[in-house]
């Protein structure tokens, strides 16, 4: 080892942790700080504007212009508060990372002074320079022009200096250039079709919201160590090397007591983030030496995304200030757990009920089946959609092993769940059904809350599996843009409840009882997306066989996985 090596260790050595002067506050008094939100917006805007704004973020309606010049005023008065001096259109091209280009509000005037100045036109929208981004090729370099335009259903925000907007970015053309036009498509699918199908049950509901809850891990190394590897610095992983004598064999890392100099690390981007109005509450060791967890509470898809990709800037920033570089390869290290970044997903009604909740009583279990059931048959249906959403190359290396799932994509529920879906299926008659049928029915779906009991979330080698009120996708590689998951669950559900309303309608045309008519096509769902259930383990070359025999893919790598795009 060179003198320089012995010399960075001598430096790791030394290292203490870096104090961090934490806010002398509850966390409530300095949440959301720097967002203008909701309770800033109200403070900050006229009536009409206000209302305005909050019926484009909560009905997707158009901002007039002249309500953006009000809102845009407003922001940028709010902002220089805060010693900006700066804005941006903050965007997520197909790079697997943020892009934003600073422009000042400084603006000269005669007599050889200036003012600061934001208009509602460069709020809405912006030009920036399309043509070095990754666009597929729908353009050539000579026609490169492409608009970010404002996104107000997620709330500007303050980093350092500047103003960021979050923003769609498409091309001159129409073409969704970004990760995040896409999403809000999505999104705006399942609503329309979730909405349709709670009609069943509730005529109250107007609007369904898709949440998220990501749970993101990360490695942390010592910054000297970091740069006397240059295969980690390059690729962000370890390419040679030795085994350490002590990885992870007795799993005593997981869940201990938080190394000080990494709490010191934890604490700092906690603070920020919370200033972001990103709701991190949770933290943790992992499995392997220096891996940790951070996890938020639940928000609405896109707002969620946005805050995962914010914090993943946050956590590389301040990694640095305290000597520490943060790894978020899905593999840096051989023979030790890789990185993921589980996505919890739910649908949930304005009404304030989560459709993958079971009820109290028939009526809204037979909702919970209803989608329980219809999510199980679109992934089934498009299993090979889901497996293309997480594919890259770095997730390639950690999907198959040491807590990770295998690239086969199945759908766990549990022992339990899948006794009430054999049954149900078992049970339903091909003709009419008679009073005791539909007693029995009744009687059997009225069980569910007993049945669940916790007994969902017990296998960890599945990528898809429902634990408990929502489904969590765990194959999604901890580099990822939570977009490209979210966009295949929303719109491959999105397009299975279409399915599913348009032939219960057709049921119940031809003479069916509403009840009747859904739990017929229930039966229907459950015997055809049986093969996408399993219950054991993903690891074994005995499910590997099995998942072949059952007609499931098996993309091994991302390239094949890719190609179904």
């Amino acid at each position: 080892m060179s003198n320089q090596r012995f010399k960075a260790l001598d430096v790791l050595l030394e290292r203490k942790p870096r104090e961090v002067a934490l806010p002398e506050v509850r966390v409530s008094e300095y949440y959301g700080e720097n967002v203008f939100n909701i309770s800033t917006m109200r403070e900050c805007l006229t009536n009409k504007a206000f209302k305005s704004v909050k019926n484009a973020m909560e009905a997707g309606e158009r901002i007039d212009r002249s309500v953006a010049d009000q809102v845009a005023t407003a922001m940028k008065d709010w902002a220089i508060t805060k010693g900006v001096t700066h804005y941006t259109h903050w965007f997520q091209p197909l790079t697997g990372t943020t892009a934003e280009k600073h422009d000042s509000f400084f603006t000269p005037i005669e007599g050889g002074k200036a003012i600061e100045q934001f208009e509602g036109q460069l709020l809405v929208q912006q030009e920036p320079d399309a043509s070095s981004f990754p666009n597929g090729g729908i353009r050539n370099t000579f026609e490169a022009r492409g608009y970010t335009a404002w996104d107000p259903t997620s709330p500007a925000f303050v980093m350092g200096t500047t103003l960021c907007i979050p923003t769609v970015f498409i091309a001159y053309t129409g073409e969704s250039l970004d990760h995040k036009m896409p999403l809000l498509k999505a999104l705006h699918s399942v609503d329309e079709a979730a909405t349709a199908v709670c009609q069943y049950f509730d005529k109250g509901v107007t609007k369904v919201k898709a949440s998220l809850g990501w749970e993101q891990e990360y490695f942390l190394v010592d910054s000297a160590l970091y740069n006397a590897r240059p295969d980690i610095m390059m690729s962000g992983r370890a390419l040679i090397g030795h085994a350490p004598a002590k990885g992870q064999q007795l799993d005593d890392h997981y869940f201990g007591s938080i190394p000080d100099r990494a709490l010191m690390f934890i604490q700092e981007y906690e603070v920020e983030a919370l200033k972001l109005g990103i709701p991190v509450t949770t933290r943790h060791n992992e499995v392997a030496p220096n891996q940790f967890e951070c996890a938020p509470m639940y928000e609405e898809a896109d707002l969620a995304v946005d805050h995962n990709l914010l914090l993943m800037d946050l956590m590389e920033k301040i990694a640095r200030k305290h000597n520490l570089r943060v790894l978020l390869h899905e593999k840096p290290f051989a023979g030790l757990n890789g990185s993921g970044k589980h996505n919890n997903w739910s649908l949930s009604t304005n009404t304030g009920v989560n459709l993958l909740a079971p009820g109290k009583n028939p009526k809204s279990n037979l909702q919970f089946l209803t989608f329980f059931v219809n999510t199980i048959k679109a992934i089934h249906t498009n299993a090979d959609v889901l497996r293309a959403s997480i594919a890259s190359a770095s997730n390639d290396h950690r999907l198959g092993a040491n807590e990770a799932p295998p690239a086969i994509i199945s759908v766990f529920i549990g022992s339990q769940l899948t006794q009430m879906l054999d049954n149900l299926e078992k049970s339903i008659k091909a003709g009419k059904m008679t009073p005791e049928d539909k007693t029995e029915l009744k009687l059997s779906i009225g069980k569910i809350p007993q049945i669940l009991l916790d007994n969902t979330d017990r296998n960890r080698t599945s990528p898809f599996a429902f634990t408990g009120n929502k489904f969590e996708f765990r194959a999604v590689g901890s580099t990822a843009n939570c977009s490209a998951a979210m966009v295949a669950i929303n719109a491959i559900v999105a397009k299975q409840l279409i399915e599913f309303k348009k032939d219960v309608d057709a049921r119940i045309k031809k003479g069916d009882k509403k009840d009747e008519a859904i739990l017929k096509e229930l039966q229907k769902l459950i015997t055809e997306s049986k093969a996408i259930r399993f219950e054991g383990n993903g690891y074994g070359d005995e499910w590997v066989k099995e998942a072949e025999k059952r007609g499931l893919s098996n993309f091994k790598d991302t390239p094949r996985a890719l190609d179904t795009l």
